[in-house]
């Protein structure tokens, strides 16, 4: 009995001293020179474009890197193919290389001087230091959570349903939507709140690749690092808050959801 207590008191002690103490200094400081002032700092010009900037790259960002690890996990676990492997391999390269690595490398690629600069130039096309840019830095770094969140309940659910499925005469995409989907769902959905958790608080890749300019290319952890260097220490805390509050509440509605589903 003690030894169970004691180890949940090291592991709430754990928590407490990463999570919960970080996010509530984060939250007493936002508002250490009142409310008035937070607000002033999250509303001004600046800070609402990259409020919405960063909800318009997390809209469409995240969709994209479902679909795409829905595919991937398929394809990996239900299928034989040649180069199986390698694909599945090559799918962690995002855990594995630096952000700041992966802007660097799409600056050389789509760069003024990158291997595609003087096509896009010529189309008048911009992928770096705008929109198009920061959109695939953002899918890059976070394009692994759902597939990998979602190959293991594959693995455990089998195929006999699907199986079964088939031979009562149903289509691939019936199969799909009726039998695979809602067996891998909550494993879908816990990679949707890694992916949104990732491309929310990314900032290396996007800030190699976004220019840093303040009202066009600055999502909200670039306004962040601009607050800090403006010395400017409760803009930077109230917008640290504001992507905190995102993050938790794409936490919650995921569990609401999941508690409205076992009812």
């Amino acid at each position: 009995m003690r030894g169970r207590f004691a180890l949940r008191s090291v592991a709430l002690g754990y928590l407490t001293l990463l999570l919960v103490l970080p996010v509530g200094f984060v939250f007493l400081k936002t508002f250490e020179h009142g409310v008035g002032a937070a607000w002033d700092s999250v509303t001004t010009p600046a800070a609402r474009h990259a409020f919405w900037l960063t909800i318009e790259l997390v809209a469409i960002a995240v969709p994209l890197c479902t679909l795409f690890g829905v595919v991937a996990a398929i394809a990996i676990v239900r299928r034989r193919w040649r180069g199986r492997a390698l694909f599945n391999a090559l799918l962690d390269i995002p855990f594995a290389v630096s952000p700041v690595v992966i802007g660097l490398a799409l600056l050389l690629v789509y760069g003024r001087l990158g291997w595609f600069g003087d096509w896009l130039a010529q189309n008048g096309l911009r992928i770096v230091f705008a929109f198009p840019g920061m959109l695939l830095a953002t899918i890059f770094v976070s394009l692994p959570f759902v597939a990998r969140e979602t190959i293991p309940v594959l693995r455990e659910v089998g195929t006999e349903q699907e199986q079964a499925a088939a031979t009562l005469g149903a289509g691939p995409f019936q199969t799909f939507w009726r039998v695979t989907l809602p067996a891998i769902r909550w494993g879908v959905a816990y990679g949707v709140v890694l992916t949104t958790a990732r491309a929310l608080g990314e900032f290396g890749a996007v800030s190699v690749v976004s220019g840093h300019i303040a009202g066009q290319t600055e999502t909200l952890t670039l306004h962040v690092e601009d607050r800090v260097e403006a010395f400017d220490l409760t803009g930077a805390y109230a917008a640290a808050l504001v992507l905190a509050l995102i993050a938790l509440l794409t936490l919650l509605s995921m569990n609401l959801l999941r508690r409205k589903e076992a009812v």
